[in-house]
């Protein structure tokens, strides 16, 4: 863009109006040599005033609303220069500048402003300080004790070098298992007795290895002086290693799933010396399902049963029926021959809906005669609340145990980190499911009697 010369910019700015005067209530051009603007302000307003007045009329000419003025009559010659003492044309209008257009300030002004908050800022700042080194120093506090909560602490993996944890393969004609198998140093030292013996059936997704290190069941076995074994599912059984406790050919005697298991307890009995009124069988999710089928099908060899987030004895008959029921519920089938049940399941399980549990101990209430129901309420120290109804015949032992664990999901509760589905803040599966199971065995009277005389029917 090309600038005007100097001669057209000057001829330009004399023809622009300049000042604007008030007096009175009036507006003239307000040019130097004006005489009513140079006799007013002569006469009624001192210097300082006047220069202040100047100033705010330039700054009101300078925005763009405003209202345009005429120049002087005979003010302002042809060429724009001012002829002094000629009479003017008064304007009566005042002009206005547009509400709330921001005032234009200088460099000056904005660093003034700058350094003045600067200043006040400076200064308080050491005002804070030197009342400070003016108070007496305080006593050093005392430092804070951060108290944590008390959890579950995993149980110590530490087993005796006496004790074993051995590697099997049971095969019969119901198929072929792997299996490891916790043997207590016990039976090493020569213990004249029997031992118990507890079969562990793992979720899905897991393995004996991790369903061991996860539950903490081989120290207490090591303690009690049980034998502990933990059938693998392979995958070419279930592609996620789970137990096919919703197929109608696994879910009773002397068929599938169910028969193998049987088949592999009945070795280890041989093998080890078992006491055979002492054999029971627990597990987690699809694994506490089988562990319900097995030892409701096999009554005569197992004298109780634990149930962690699993379901009642078909519950389901295929793979579409069995994705309903553990997420809505379902009672399963009535039972006919009476097993000792204790239940464990997360309030707040997502994988298999709690009222499973209930379902499984209505189902296993239904084959005792008369029970009592006692139910209370606690909660694991730096942990879980869980409610436990107690279900047993006058005073004696209890023969049926629903646990219900709130807030936890579909997890071993009480079990050890550093297995899989686990949580550490619930009461103790693993130890109550054991104090259970050893209050009950099987009488020589029901290992002897055929299915038809317990009542059941047999498998194909």
């Amino acid at each position: 863009m090309t600038r005007p010369t100097p001669e057209v910019r000057r001829s330009s700015q004399s023809r622009i109006v300049s000042i604007v005067a008030v007096i009175g209530g009036t507006f003239c051009c307000g040019a130097p040599g004006c005489g009513a603007f140079d006799a007013k302000m002569s006469n009624t307003a001192p210097m300082g005033k006047r220069t202040r007045t100047h100033r705010r009329v330039m700054a009101a000419m300078s925005r763009p609303a405003i209202v345009p003025l005429a120049r002087c009559r005979g003010a302002c010659d042809a060429d724009g220069d001012l002829q002094p003492k000629t009479a003017h044309i008064i304007v009566t209008k005042r002009p206005r500048t547009r509400i709330g257009t921001p005032r234009r300030k200088s460099g000056a002004s904005v660093m003034a402003g700058m350094m003045g908050a600067f200043m006040k800022s400076a200064t308080r700042a050491m005002t804070q300080a030197a009342t400070a080194a003016a108070k007496p120093p305080r006593p050093a506090s005392k430092p804070k004790v951060v108290r944590s909560k008390p959890v579950n602490r995993p149980r110590s993996p530490v087993i005796p070098q006496a004790a074993r944890f051995d590697a099997g393969t049971h095969a019969c004609v119901f198929g072929t298992r792997s299996y490891r198998i916790y043997l207590p140093s016990a039976i090493a030292a020569g213990r004249p007795l029997p031992m118990p013996m507890l079969m562990m059936l793992h979720g899905c997704g897991q393995t004996p290895e991790d369903f061991a290190k996860g539950t903490g069941m081989n120290a207490l076995a090591e303690q009690a002086g049980v034998i502990v074994v933990y059938p693998a599912q392979p995958r070419e059984a279930h592609p996620n290693r789970c137990w096919n406790w919703f197929r109608p050919g696994d879910q009773d005697r002397d068929g599938g799933e169910p028969a193998l298991l049987a088949s592999l307890t009945r070795e280890l009995l041989v093998r080890h010396g078992v006491d055979p009124a002492r054999v029971y069988v627990a597990g987690l999710s699809a694994g506490a399902s089988t562990a319900m089928l097995l030892a409701h099908a096999y009554p005569d060899l197992f004298a109780a049963v634990g149930c962690h987030s699993g379901l009642p004895p078909a519950a389901a008959g295929d793979k579409t029926s069995a994705i309903i029921a553990m997420k809505q519920g379902s009672p399963g089938r009535r039972l006919i021959t009476p097993v000792p049940t204790i239940i464990f399941h997360g309030g707040d399980d997502r994988v298999v809906a709690p009222r499973n549990g209930r379902f499984v101990a209505i189902r296993a209430i239904e084959t005792f005669a008369s029970l009592r129901t006692v139910e209370t309420t606690r909660t694991v120290p730096g942990g879980r609340t869980y409610v436990r109804t107690t279900h047993r015949a006058g005073q004696g032992r209890p023969l049926i145990e629903h646990w219900l664990v709130k807030g936890a999901g579909h997890a071993w509760s009480g079990g050890s980190r550093s297995g899989r589905f686990v949580d550490p803040g619930g009461p103790d599966a693993s130890a109550q499911m054991l104090r259970f199971f050893l209050r009950h065995r099987t009488t020589r009277l029901m290992r002897t009697l055929s299915p038809e005389q317990q009542g059941r029917p047999t498998g194909t």
